[in-house]
């Protein structure tokens, strides 16, 4: 069994900062890739960002410049550092990993979710 825990969502003034923090426990041999999502009511989930695991990172177009991810895979680890936050930034950030478990099974998995919200 393999589990995400996401922390740090919460409220922040236009132009804030906050930083999402992930970690993933379990019967872990290996992560592949491991991003972060979003999703607000009424919308289907969307790719935030992603990183391998050699450290390469894709970015939706509405966060670059902004946005940064990073992983620490010693920790087992993807982080999200939000800068210049928006208002349209507000919705439930998920993370999810594509894990590989010490029986050599993948494992497409996603954190219970955190609340970002974007307002003065």
């Amino acid at each position: 069994q393999v589990q995400l825990v996401e922390s740090g969502g919460g409220l922040v003034q236009p132009g804030g900062s906050l930083r999402l923090s992930c970690a993933a426990s379990g019967s872990i041999f290996s992560i592949n890739a491991m991003g972060w999502y979003r999703q607000v009511p009424g919308k289907e989930r969307e790719l935030v960002a992603t990183i391998t695991s050699g450290g390469s990172t894709k970015y939706a177009d509405s966060v670059k410049g902004r946005f940064t991810i990073s992983r620490d895979n010693a920790r087992n680890s993807v982080y999200l550092q939000m800068n210049s936050l928006k208002p349209e930034d507000t919705a439930v950030y998920y993370c999810n990993a594509g894990v590989i478990t010490r029986d050599y099974v993948f494992y497409d998995t996603w954190g219970q979710g955190t609340q970002v919200t974007v307002s003065s």
